[in-house]
């Protein structure tokens, strides 16, 4: 999968530009501010449906312009396609010339795996962050996993609304077993999800760990916490919180608290990882997403790398690329980044992107 072409039309800073692309090495290069984030943005649009920057919509439009579109096409292995976003007062998107229903019904047809600077944080912050990094994947791969994702967060919600009422309006507080029985459904089918691909991530990520740091002599672990593993055990557990939730006036166990950890040498990596640790072991979790998503897809996903390598050293940048095989790779840096494999050449000023080789 590789993607040959992306047309922006006051999107951002840019009036209007088209940018080909190498189905190897693409280097977008400038200095900040210029566009090279909107470049990987316009593409993550296409492909999730959303800004990876979690801003407005509106902010997607050209400064005094009231619309914006961005137009890709790409190469899968049997066939070549067209996605286009347009930003007015709404949002919508067309696959080939078609109209989608819904925002949600283009994920999966575009597959790219996103490093940002912000990555790095994936292990050192909290569990809302890593929640974030695994279900994005999931969602991805499988479009069952968003629809169950927003039907369990509408039933927290109202959980969270009814609860407020118990405690301010003296509601009847049996009614809560409603949604118990409902958010205990859907948990484990989330959670089921879940567990499957953080097994992938364990089944790859000692072998690709070795292969970043090159030395064989730490042992990687991934293991998922969740808050329960049967429909039963996810019930039983609302049920018990049911006085303190009604207390804080929102729900207190589920799936939306669950985590994942990191162990390097038996040690939990967030808390007792050096930072050199911490940077390597995302590199590896990153490395698995890509490995994981190339085998449930059976093609290479796009690998967008926005200013990633300016928070790496030279040899954790060398071995990461050694261990890139077979991706497009589109990535942005500020400085003419200098590789040993042949690289098309972008630079971006003012909006403005040229191909320089």
């Amino acid at each position: 999968m590789y993607i040959e072409k992306v047309k922006l039309d006051n999107f951002r800073n840019y009036e209007n530009g088209e940018i080909e692309f190498d189905n190897g090495i693409n280097i977008i290069y400038g200095n900040n501010a210029q566009g090279k984030t909107n470049i990987i943005e316009a593409i993550f649009l296409c492909s999730m449906g959303k800004s990876f920057r979690d801003k407005k919509d509106k902010d997607l439009i050209k400064f005094s312009k009231n619309s914006s579109k961005v137009s890709l096409e790409y190469n899968k292995v049997d066939r070549k396609c067209k996605i286009e976003a347009v930003i007015d007062d709404k949002k919508s998107f067309y696959i080939n010339g078609v109209k989608q229903a819904k925002v949600s019904d283009i994920i999966g047809k575009l597959n790219v795996v996103i490093f940002t600077p912000e990555d790095i944080d994936i292990i050192k912050e909290g569990p809302q962050r890593r929640r974030k990094f695994l279900d994005m994947m999931i969602s991805s791969l499988k479009p069952n996993y968003i629809h169950l994702l927003n039907k369990y967060n509408k039933a927290i919600e109202q959980r969270n609304s009814y609860l407020r009422q118990i405690k301010f309006e003296g509601k009847d507080r049996n009614l809560l077993e409603v949604w118990d029985e409902q958010l205990s459904e859907i948990s484990f089918e989330i959670y089921k999800y879940r567990k499957f691909y953080i097994e992938k991530f364990s089944e790859k990520i000692q072998d690709i760990h070795n292969l970043i740091t090159k030395s064989g002599k730490e042992q990687i672990e991934i293991k998922y916490v969740s808050s329960g593993t049967t429909k039963e055990e996810f019930f039983t557990k609302l049920r018990k919180s049911v006085d303190i939730d009604i207390s804080r006036g929102f729900t207190t166990s589920g799936i939306h608290r669950d985590d994942f950890f990191v162990y390097i040498n038996k040690k939990e990596v967030s808390t007792f990882g050096s930072q050199g640790q911490q940077r390597t072991a995302t590199l590896t979790l990153k490395l698995c997403e890509l490995n994981v998503v190339k085998e449930e897809i059976n093609d290479a996903p796009v690998l967008l790398l926005d200013d990633f390598m300016s928070e790496l050293d030279e040899e954790r940048r060398k071995n990461f690329l050694e261990n890139i095989t077979g991706s497009q790779v589109i990535l942005t840096c500020t400085d003419k980044m200098q590789i040993e494999k042949n690289a098309k050449i972008f630079f971006v000023e003012k909006g403005i992107c040229k191909k320089e080789k």
